[in-house]
């Protein structure tokens, strides 16, 4: 629900009811990832996309029903090889997706508000839901916040609840705060009781986590161009330089955050984690040496240095004297960007975002033509077993 968090959350400060249709499985070429949600409302708005097109009529319909019975669904649509034109993925692929309503007296809606509030202010918050097992779990949630957000308040507190046993809800919350602790949405399997026996209750875990952080070192027209594009990938993208007649709002309009100081000094103190990506364009060996020898250390996504080759070998023996190890060396993407024959600020910084996002997905950046390689390759989401 993540992608309409901020429609629903509208519609359930205005009091509508609706249905909700949110993707739980894929497999082969399904157009859109776990998490990916469809709403429907009594007046028959709908907001959202759970298929690009392939399957929508069909998951309208299914809303529709669901708003009328109050009853949940999993439904799974798969490619129709007798009619294009039935409700089937005529892309290849395979998709399960769970339909529920939350009406002013489902169980689920008090817990399905508060989700919607968090991830519509930018918190960080995870909204476990069943997606299949008993049927008198069918609809129901429970909501996960990080510890940090309530010190005081125990490590195994919880909002709402499944409707089986504490021992049911305390085994999902569990593991929707390990999912939200790495950023992933995903489903998990736990027995009825919370163990490995009875039978299994498939949960589906949908995590918001603030945006990924896009560090971008040296103040140039190419952080510029980077910057939009770091943005309009959904980053928050941050400045930084050391010359403050170059590091100004006024240059760079898109960045949320401009910083004023040696770039290594900043990463010491500055928060990063799994999934920051750190850009250097500051091209000055005063500047790339003591902020590359900490980068190539630090548990991030993405280490690039912009460069030309030489300046890389330049660069690279600079950083062996400081004591920079080889499997450390062998992290920095150097020539920076994937190559698309980019001359232009704006073209380069479309090859460096090629470059994060395939690195990111697994892509390796050739041609899907003519290439056997999977268009879409692992999702974000997870599929666990647990006791």
């Amino acid at each position: 629900m993540l992608d309409i968090a901020d429609e629903l959350h509208r519609w359930v400060e205005q009091g509508r009811d609706f249905a909700v249709a949110t993707v739980v499985a894929v497999g082969g070429s399904a157009p859109r990832r776990t998490g990916a949600a469809l709403a429907v409302d009594a007046a028959g708005t709908v907001i959202g996309s759970v298929s690009g097109g392939c399957v929508e009529g069909a998951v309208y319909e299914l809303c529709v029903q669901a708003l009328r019975d109050g009853e949940s669904v999993l439904e799974r649509f798969g490619h129709s090889d007798q009619d294009a034109f039935a409700a089937g993925l005529t892309c290849g692929g395979v998709i399960d997706i769970l339909i529920t309503p939350v009406r002013a007296h489902s169980a689920c809606r008090p817990v399905i508000a508060a989700a919607l509030a968090a991830f519509s202010s930018g918190e960080a918050a995870a909204v476990a839901r069943v997606v299949s097992g008993p049927a008198e779990l069918m609809g129901r949630a429970l909501l996960v916040r990080p510890s940090s957000a309530s010190p005081d308040a125990s490590p195994d507190a919880y909002e709402g609840g499944l409707g089986g046993s504490a021992r049911l809800d305390r085994a999902v919350a569990g593991q929707a705060r390990a999912l939200l602790d790495a950023g992933r949405t995903g489903t998990v399997e736990i027995g009825a009781d919370g163990s490995r026996c009875g039978r299994p209750v498939t949960v589906l875990v949908e995590s918001a986590t603030p945006p990924p952080r896009m560090i971008v070192f040296g103040a140039i027209d190419f952080a510029a161009a980077l910057t939009r594009v770091g943005a309009f990938l959904g980053h928050h993208v941050t400045v930084c330089d050391a010359r403050p007649v170059f590091a100004t709002p006024e240059r760079f309009p898109d960045a949320d955050e401009i910083v004023v100081d040696w770039p290594h000094r900043y990463l010491e103190k500055t928060d990063v984690d799994s999934r920051t990506v750190l850009c250097v364009l500051t091209h000055d060996p005063k500047f790339d040496v003591p902020l590359l020898r900490l980068a190539l250390r630090l548990p991030v996504a993405y280490v690039g240095a912009m460069g030309s080759r030489r300046t890389h070998e330049d660069r690279a023996a600079r950083l062996r004297d400081t004591g920079v190890t080889e499997p450390e060396l062998a992290r920095l993407r150097s020539p920076i960007g994937l190559d698309l024959g980019a001359r232009t600020p704006e073209e380069t910084a479309l090859s460096i975002a090629a470059e994060i996002v395939a690195h990111r997905r697994g892509g390796g950046g050739a041609p899907l033509t003519g290439a056997h390689t999977p268009i879409h390759h692992a999702q974000e989401g997870t599929r666990r077993r647990t006791g």
